[in-house]
């Protein structure tokens, strides 16, 4: 009874009357852990094209709202809002989260355990793993420690800290259920299987062990429902690491290839081709040209190592690949009528795919994020007002706090203002950090309060 409670990291403690059991304290771990962890917010502006719609016979009025309009064609929506987590991997800004959650957003907003908000500039993205790196602009932060995820047992208890439903700094603990998952689409990754309850917004965040070291990034789940139901997988930290790196250093990811299509080793076809388990990648077929072909990989090949390391199944085969930088020398064990024999392949760089992007910096004209035009005199007469610019577009706190394209910005801090320059003298003014902004929109007029961007 001991030994089997004991597998399971569940303590005996003696007490009157019989036996109790004691679930390992997290708490610790939390407490330690917990300010290396941040929330994600982020902001998508984006357009719906539309079919021209019919109009009646131009008037001054029509022509104003004409200009005031979104180009012909599209329409813009209300912004499209996001949430995640990711971890600090060095004191110097650097996190870690993914791909989805920060990939075709225009605004990345990062806020530590101590409530202070950052604007995160996309360092680097990466599909093919959802791996994403991004920084923010401050030092002296704290940082998580790296753990090393190969040595990871299943049945070993690991805890997650993120923001499900935007529920920050949330903690939910389980175990590792399996290792080296593949899932569908997800060639280059073998994911650890967990029992810890994920749910959105917990995407990014970190899993930990019971060291409080990062083995892990919580990347999907499975469910009919949408929410938890058991099935959690995170990418181990040595894949996300690498990608990481890559991102940093060269913004984009290499990956090896080696040009084959390959199948699964079922019972009968390891029988069939006289191994004595089914196990390794069939070779389905060779492109012509490719570093397979002119190392002499034929079809119907089995490969069963890769540069000495082992493919159990044909999953692994592309994880190892991709993982070679292009260029380097590897080793094929195969197998081939009934023995096994080594080839040397040269591998090549895999460039079928955009593997990796450097977001484009964010459009900022202003501590608002306002683009403004100004209005012409017969604009201001329709609108019966004496001064005001036009908003052509709003991203960051403008957008934030609900302005939108075709506003009109009467005043700022209850300065009327006339032009763009006027606008950003008075919201770029360093010794203020809010700004009041009194906006028209339509026949209704109302203030809007935000907090400038530093």
């Amino acid at each position: 009874m001991k030994k089997w409670l004991a597998l399971l990291g569940i303590t005996l403690s003696f007490v009157a009357g019989g036996v109790s059991a004691q679930l390992p304290d997290f708490t610790d771990l939390v407490e330690k852990q917990s300010p290396a962890v941040v929330n994600i917010a982020t902001m998508q502006n984006s357009r719906q094209r539309t079919r021209k719609p019919r109009m009646p016979e131009p008037d001054e009025m029509f022509d104003l709202f004409r200009r005031m309009m979104p180009p012909e064609g599209q329409v813009m929506l209300p912004p499209k809002r996001g949430q995640g987590s990711g971890f600090l991997i060095s004191p110097d800004g650097y996190i870690l989260t993914n791909t989805h959650v920060v990939d075709d957003v225009d605004e990345v907003v990062v806020k530590l355990n101590d409530k202070r908000e950052f604007r995160a500039k996309v360092i680097g993205t990466d599909a093919r793993t959802d791996v994403a790196l991004i920084k923010i602009n401050a030092d002296k932060l704290p940082a998580v420690s790296i753990g090393d995820p190969n040595k990871l047992r299943v049945g070993e208890w690991v805890l997650a800290i993120g923001a499900p439903f935007g529920f920050e700094n949330s903690a939910t603990a389980g175990i590792v259920s399996a290792k080296g998952r593949s899932l569908p689409q997800e060639n280059y990754v073998p994911f650890i299987q967990t029992d810890v309850a994920v749910n959105p917004g917990n995407s990014g965040g970190p899993l930990f062990n019971l060291r409080g070291e990062v083995v892990g990034m919580n990347s999907q789940i499975i469910s009919r429902s949408g929410g938890y139901m058991g099935l959690s997988f995170a990418i181990p930290i040595d894949v996300a690491t690498d990608v990481a790196e890559q991102l940093k250093t060269r913004g984009s990811v290499q990956r090896g290839r080696l040009g084959v299509t390959i199948q699964e080793v079922t019972s009968d076809l390891a029988e069939s081709f006289g191994l004595k388990s089914p196990h390794g990648a069939l070779i389905a077929d060779v492109e012509a040209g490719s570093p397979a072909e002119k190392a002499g990989v034929q079809v119907s090949d089995i490969v069963l190592k890769f540069d000495g390391k082992p493919v159990n199944s044909s999953i692994d085969l592309p994880r190892l690949v991709g993982a070679t930088t292009p260029g380097a020398r590897a080793t094929l064990t195969i197998w081939r009528k009934g023995e096994e024999r080594e080839l040397s392949v040269k591998v090549g760089e895999m460039t079928d795919a955009k593997v990796a992007v450097k977001a484009p910096e964010a459009k900022k004209t202003n501590r608002a994020g306002l683009a403004v035009s100004e209005l012409t005199r017969e604009q201001k007469s329709i609108l019966k007002i004496t001064n005001g610019v036009l908003v052509d577009e709003a991203t960051g706190p403008a957008a934030r706090a609900g302005i939108q394209s075709g506003d009109v910005i009467v005043a700022v801090n209850n300065q009327g203002v006339n032009t763009p320059d006027e606008v950003a003298l008075l919201l770029n003014d360093t010794s203020r950090n809010t700004a009041a902004l009194l906006v028209k929109r339509g026949e209704d007029a109302h203030y809007v309060s935000l907090r400038l961007e530093k």
